[in-house]
């Protein structure tokens, strides 16, 4: 018997974050740095039913997020967790990962902050690629990391210069700072995740974190395999493709096609920005046979041909 797919809110941009959910516009179209103080203007006045519902839908934000959240009260879901932030700790997600909150929420006296990172503000530089093996970004992850108060301090001071960095004007240096600063606060984050669980052991990983894996690494192998498909990782994971499709759809709003047109499209915007392989011979090493096909799917998902895209970053 299918599950019941779930109505999902994709938000692709920091900018459609911030007015998805009423904040202040972001200074920066890539990064910005949001005082969950400001949310609470949303419990100020009685909500409509239809305002209500539409922050109660599952969004799925196509970017990083580090959050430090205090006196939530109630349950957020994120991916198939459940977490209770009524005490200050800390989160992260990765680009394409879901998030619930429950009817109950009260948001009344929340206090905090959310730093949202696009994947773009990284892709030419080494963070776009070690971002990934950052552990507390993956579902595998099933525990809240708790700071203490000092702890709290570093990271407060940590994002206050990165704030201040990225509302001034730009020049030949911002950017080289501003990833600076985020890998400072990312190293930050993995000594205090070590501190915490130093002695855990690693949870089984569930049907959704196998898949995640699985298809990471089929991108990050040796160039020269061909297209993986859906019946690739079907096999591998000892389901029936329909199961599979059915599960991704209702965990994260996507078909395990849309995951690995995702997990393509991402890899081949880091080719053509970090490396000088031709169109045709980034074509070839991501396993397409015909390099126009490439072109076309990278044009529908991103709209912009892949020549177009590497223009506009150099």
């Amino acid at each position: 018997m299918k599950q019941q797919v779930k109505d999902f809110q994709v938000l692709a941009s920091v900018t459609d974050y911030t007015r998805y959910y009423n904040l202040p516009a972001p200074a920066h179209p890539l990064l910005t740095l949001i005082d969950l103080g400001t949310a609470r203007s949303w419990a100020s006045d009685p909500l409509s039913a239809a305002e209500r519902a539409r922050l109660l839908t599952p969004v799925v934000p196509q970017f990083y997020i580090i959050f430090l959240k205090r006196n939530l009260k109630g349950l957020l879901h994120y991916g198939r967790q459940t977490y209770d932030f009524s005490e200050g700790v800390l989160g992260f997600s990765a680009p394409g990962q879901v998030f619930t909150v429950d009817e109950s929420l009260d948001i009344s006296e929340l206090t905090g902050w959310m730093l949202l990172v696009h994947p773009d503000l990284l892709r030419k530089y080494p963070l776009g690629q070690s971002i990934t093996r950052y552990g507390f970004f993956s579902y595998d992850v099933h525990e809240a990391l708790h700071l203490s108060a000092q702890e709290e301090r570093v990271l407060d001071d940590l994002l206050a210069g990165l704030k201040r960095e990225y509302e001034r004007p730009l020049d030949a240096f911002s950017h080289a700072v501003l990833l600076t600063q985020l890998e400072t606060l990312l190293t930050y984050a993995n000594r205090f995740y070590h501190r915490q669980f130093l002695t855990r052991h690693t949870a089984e990983h569930d049907l959704l974190s196998r898949f995640e894996t699985l298809l990471a690494a089929y991108f990050a192998a040796e160039a020269g395999q061909p297209l993986p498909t859906v019946q690739h990782f079907a096999d591998a994971l000892h389901v029936s493709p329909a199961y599979l499709g059915d599960m991704l759809r209702t965990l994260t709003g996507q078909n395990t096609q849309q995951h690995i047109h995702q997990a393509l499209i991402e890899r081949a915007k880091q080719l053509l920005l970090s490396t000088s392989l031709t169109i045709n011979e980034t074509a070839f090493q991501l396993g397409f046979e015909y390099p126009q096909y490439f072109t076309r799917l990278f044009k529908s998902k991103t709209g912009r041909t892949p020549a177009a895209f590497r223009r506009s970053a150099n």
